[in-house]
C-alpha cells in the first residue's frame, strides 16, 4: 500500500470508530451521572496507562475547570513508583483508588486492551467500596476490565491510536456536553 493508501485507510478506521460506534445514549447517562455527583459533593478518579494516562489528565483538567466537577487522576511518578514498589505495579491504581477514592466518587478506567491488570485490580477495588467504575477499551469486545465496569465504552480497534484518541474524543465531548456547548473562552 502507497502512503496515499495507508492515510485514506487510517481514516477510514477513525471515521468507522467514531460514526459508526453510537455512544450517545452513553455519554449522555454519564453527563447526568457526574451532574448528580457534582451535586453530591463527589468527585471523578480518572486513571490509565501510558497514552491513555494523558489522556487522563487532560480530562481530569478539563472536568474540573471548565465543567466545574472535581476530578483526580494518578500520574504523579512519586505516586505510582511508591504504590507501585510497595503493592506491586497490577495493584498501584487499587492501592490510589482505596487512598484517594470516597463512597460515591466515579473511577474512569481507560486501557486500549482492557488487558491492563492495574486497571482491573483498580475497577474491583473500587467497585467493592461502592463506587461507579466506567470503562473506556478497545481491541476484543469481551475484555476483562470492560466486563468488569458497570457501564464501558468499547472501541472495535486493535490500532492503539485509533482506540486512544476515540477515547480522548468521547470524553472530551462529554465534558463540552456537561457544559452545554463546544466553544468556549479558556
Amino acid at each position: 500500500m502507497d502512503d496515499k493508501g495507508f492515510i485514506k485507510d487510517y481514516i477510514e478506521r477513525y471515521r468507522q470508530s467514531l460514526f459508526e460506534t453510537d455512544v450517545s445514549e452513553q455519554l449522555i447517562y454519564m453527563k447526568e451521572l457526574l451532574i448528580d455527583l457534582k451535586k453530591q459533593d463527589n468527585k471523578v478518579i480518572i486513571a490509565g496507562n501510558g497514552g491513555s494516562a494523558a489522556i487522563a489528565s487532560h480530562v481530569a483538567v478539563d472536568f474540573t475547570k471548565q465543567a466545574g466537577i472535581r476530578a483526580v487522576n494518578f500520574n504523579e511518578a512519586d505516586l505510582i513508583t511508591c504504590f507501585a514498589n510497595d503493592y506491586g505495579y497490577e495493584h498501584w491504581v487499587a492501592k490510589a483508588v482505596e487512598f484517594y477514592g470516597d463512597k460515591g466518587d466515579v473511577v474512569i478506567l481507560i486501557s486500549s486492551s482492557g488487558q491492563s491488570k492495574n486497571m482491573i485490580n483498580g475497577a474491583v477495588k473500587a467497585k467493592g467500596l461502592d463506587m461507579k467504575v466506567i470503562t473506556f477499551t478497545g481491541f476484543n469486545k469481551n475484555n476483562p476490565l470492560k466486563m468488569v465496569g458497570d457501564y464501558s465504552f468499547w472501541v472495535d480497534s486493535r490500532a492503539y491510536n485509533i482506540v486512544e484518541n476515540t477515547h480522548q474524543v468521547w470524553l472530551l465531548m462529554l465534558c463540552d456536553l456537561i457544559i452545554g456547548k463546544a466553544e468556549y473562552s479558556a
